[in-house]
């Protein structure tokens, strides 16, 4: 006889009152993906730094006309609430101060990877693809390079571009502003 165990999915409300509550640490490294509470990576010094170079290009490059949420939460759905290392959001007078970004308020997410990079591909990025996202940046320490993830279907994007040292790109919602790859990794491109 097979025993079918059957999973609880947490709403991403219920885990916002876990917060409240202090059954979870606002602190703890935790996001919400498809019901389940998981548990994010640690973030190494060239992880931080990467985060720390395109928040600071970010905030110069697009100033008052975003705000930039740095490893925020973003409710894409009922049950799914991650943290991207970087949100570039559509500008709000109250900093989405009575609720999370929801997808439609979301220009760019970012996710800065090194040890996480598959996950990010087959978990994260379909699911902001399915809830809409129009842009996704990988940053992709390992390999020195920035995919773009754009034209979001529910299968995933449809359109990937992938920058590396010494190449420019843009946000599609900012298609005048470019962006230095060589920048985003701190590296001199000559």
């Amino acid at each position: 006889m097979t025993v079918e165990l059957i999973r609880y999915r947490f709403t991403a409300d219920e885990y916002e009152q876990m917060t409240e509550s202090g059954i979870l640490a606002e602190d703890d490294r935790l996001e919400l993906i498809e019901g389940e509470i998981i548990e994010m990576s640690p973030i190494g010094s060239e992880h931080a730094a990467c985060v720390k170079r395109l928040n600071y290009l970010l905030q110069q490059a697009l100033g008052a006309r975003v705000i930039i949420g740095v490893q925020d939460p973003i409710r894409l759905d009922i049950h799914s609430q991650p943290q991207p290392d970087l949100s570039v959001l559509v500008f709000r007078p109250d900093f989405y101060n009575d609720r999370h970004p929801a997808a439609a308020d979301v220009l760019l997410a970012v996710e800065v990877a090194d040890s996480s990079a598959v996950q990010d591909r087959t978990v994260k990025l379909p699911l902001y693809a399915a809830a809409g996202i129009r842009e996704v940046w990988l940053v992709d320490l390992s390999r020195q390079c920035v995919e773009c993830h754009r034209e979001p279907a529910v299968a995933g994007y449809r359109l990937i571009l992938t920058a590396f040292v010494g190449e420019q790109i843009t946000i599609e919602s900012f298609p005048n502003q470019e962006f230095s790859v060589s920048d985003i990794f701190g590296r001199d491109s000559r």
